[in-house]
């Protein structure tokens, strides 16, 4: 059931930490198989399910005990009709693994939820296409419709807003956003970065913020970056840009390589997480409109903890 859709606690100044790469995480060190990180595939087997919740939760027991918010993005991901479609399923039995990846965070909400940790419950999309190669390039109509079915089904499954994560050009995030808009659903659009900071396209990512907001009447509630390190986009957040002040989430990757190093990479790299959260804090002090702050590929727990013990006293 959705509590905080009319009122997302996270517009605020409080620190709302995230939780990380659980796709990376289940599949190198829970050892699960699941093709095109598509986690939603989990659902069918109890036994894996309830891993992926393990996991999920460990993100909570780090809010809880550092008495922040939480936000847990659903692992929805892939779970829209062209990657259904590959991994051989139907429309309703894709509705119906979305359903389950809702319910299955609403458990872990009922269970460690408090007065000081709000849970927001986030309806996770992810790019129709690759989400490092933006080759394959839609209309804004065409994206709107792509995900207009799975949008519904979140927001009837009791999300309490929508997340499209790891867009990399402007108008897929666009028809996400009238999609959302259409279906009374507050939203946050992520975008993906190169290491210069820079969309796939070789688009600018402030550009990319101001055009969606003329295109929407500003209807995102925020703006998020993610799947990339903060030395890759740190130097093109610069104080004072209203763009910038759009952006209020950040979900970086553990590893400073490139999307093409890291699509090759045999191992996970998991980076530093103390050193990860010192380049947060610097962001953080330079910024402090951010305050959704989490992980993305190759981290997990212990990065999203030294996160929120290094950005705290910045709040």
């Amino acid at each position: 059931m959705a509590r905080y859709r009319e009122n997302l606690p996270q517009l605020s100044d409080k620190l709302f930490l995230t939780d990380g790469g659980v796709e990376t995480t289940l599949y190198f060190r829970e050892k699960l198989e699941f093709p095109d990180m598509a986690a939603f595939l989990l659902m069918r087997d109890e036994g894996q399910a309830a891993t992926a919740r393990r996991c999920l939760a460990e993100y909570a027991e780090v809010a809880v005990q550092q008495r922040v918010g939480l936000i847990i993005e659903t692992l929805t991901w892939r779970a829209s009709a062209d990657w259904g479609l590959k991994l051989g399923y139907t429309q309703e039995e894709l509705a119906a693994a979305n359903r389950a990846c809702v319910q299955l965070v609403e458990s872990i909400r009922d269970e460690y939820e408090n007065a000081d940790t709000p849970i927001v419950i986030s309806g996770c999309l992810g790019p129709r296409g690759d989400g490092y190669d933006p080759s394959h390039r839609m209309t804004t109509a065409e994206a709107e419709r792509y995900h207009t079915r799975q949008i519904q089904t979140l927001r009837d499954s009791g999300v309490d807003m929508i997340a499209a994560l790891t867009l990399n050009y402007l108008e897929e995030a666009i028809g996400i956003a009238h999609a959302a808009t259409k279906a009374e659903m507050p939203f946050a659009l992520s975008f993906t970065v190169e290491t210069d900071g820079t969309l796939p396209t070789g688009e600018s990512l402030l550009d990319m913020i101001e055009a969606v907001d003329a295109a929407t009447n500003t209807a995102p509630a925020y703006y998020m970056i993610n799947c990339a390190h903060p030395t890759h986009f740190g130097h093109v957040l610069q104080p004072g840009d209203p763009r910038v002040e759009r952006i209020r989430g950040l979900r970086a990757n553990s590893s400073k390589r490139s999307h093409a190093e890291l699509d090759e990479a045999p191992e996970l790299d998991e980076g530093n997480p103390v050193e990860l959260g010192e380049q947060y804090l610097e962001l953080k002090r330079r910024l402090p409109q951010l305050n959704v702050l989490g992980g993305c590929c190759g981290t997990d727990p212990r990065h999203v903890r030294e996160i929120g013990k290094a950005c705290a006293g910045a709040f």
